[in-house]
């Protein structure tokens, strides 16, 4: 008989299933690398560059706080924080009210050729914004024969002068982001109405139900993962709305229409005081967040029923 102990099996150094994920790791590293270079990094360097004095050549000097004093202070930053408020509500409160009427027009049966009229909502969202920001200065134009105050002018009222007017200003670039987001909403509306069962509204119709009460009992709560959805992308678009005011006011930005990015853009690469724009992109950052949370609080609670105690 043999004395030789049995000898182990090697143990192999990467089994089938580490290998398959270190596979797929490898797969999509390529776009973890680009979101880390032109993704994080720019993020991380704003937060460090946000307490620095810095003209994007020279050496850079600590200030602290300072920079944040500074646009805090500054009378400019607050009315382009105020021009981005106003004009995300104007053109995105009304924008999803139509997208969701207009979905339920093209899930409806009694529309015909409905491929065509999606494909012409749907159209301005893949137009280029600048050939939008074009198109609409050219309508909202100031002269007198300009489409708009042509049409005004029909029911005598003066010509406006869209990019200086306070109130123009406002309505011309609220009216872009309109028409070039409420295609887009209407289709993640539609797409989300055609998962709904036609059988909750036929029975609706049996029992009576206006084309209103169909909307509000049955669509509207259905819909409730799409709208939380529409609303926060929406929300993020509108407080960093920067190519409709730049193109519409030229490259002066006239405070009418200055948007927040439209504000440290103008510091960083007109300015040259990439300390304070960095500042800027801070604060909007939190912003940003701070709205965030405020609609998911809010989406969250629609159609929570409150609970009742039982003795």
């Amino acid at each position: 008989m043999s004395n030789k102990e049995p000898q182990e099996p090697k143990k192999r150094s990467f089994s089938q299933r580490q290998r398959n994920m270190a596979s797929g790791y490898m797969f999509i590293s390529p776009f973890y690398l680009l979101f880390a270079v032109f993704g994080v990094f720019p993020i991380l360097y704003s937060f460090y560059l946000a307490f620095f004095r810095w003209d994007g050549l020279g050496d850079m000097e600590y200030v602290g706080f300072n920079n944040f004093n500074i646009i805090f202070n500054d009378p400019l930053f607050w009315k382009s924080l105020y021009n981005t408020i106003v004009i995300g509500l104007m053109g995105t409160a009304p924008q999803l009210i139509v997208a969701l009427l207009l979905a339920f027009a093209l899930n409806s049966v009694l529309i015909k050729y409905k491929s065509v009229f999606r494909l012409a909502i749907f159209l301005p969202y893949v137009t280029s914004i600048v050939a939008v920001a074009i198109v609409f200065s050219v309508i909202f134009s100031n002269q007198e024969s300009g489409l708009v105050n042509a049409f005004l002018g029909m029911f005598g009222v003066e010509p406006i002068t869209w990019t200086r007017a306070e109130w123009g200003t406002k309505v011309a670039i609220a009216t872009m982001i309109f028409w070039r987001w409420v295609g887009y909403n209407t289709i993640i509306y539609l797409a989300g109405m055609q998962a709904i069962p036609s059988d909750l509204y036929e029975a609706a119709k049996i029992d009576g139900a206006s084309l209103r009460q169909q909307i509000w009992h049955i669509t509207i709560p259905m819909l409730k993962p799409f709208i939380i959805f529409t609303v926060f992308t929406s929300t993020i678009g509108a407080l960093q709305i920067f190519a409709e005011p730049h193109i519409f006011q030229g490259r002066a930005g006239r405070p009418e229409g200055m948007s927040i990015v439209l504000y440290l853009y103008r510091d960083a690469f007109g300015s040259n005081f990439f300390g304070t724009a960095s500042a800027t992109a801070i604060v909007l950052f939190f912003i940003i967040i701070v709205f965030s949370t405020m609609n998911l609080y809010f989406a969250n609670r629609i159609g929570r029923s409150k609970k009742v105690g039982v003795k």
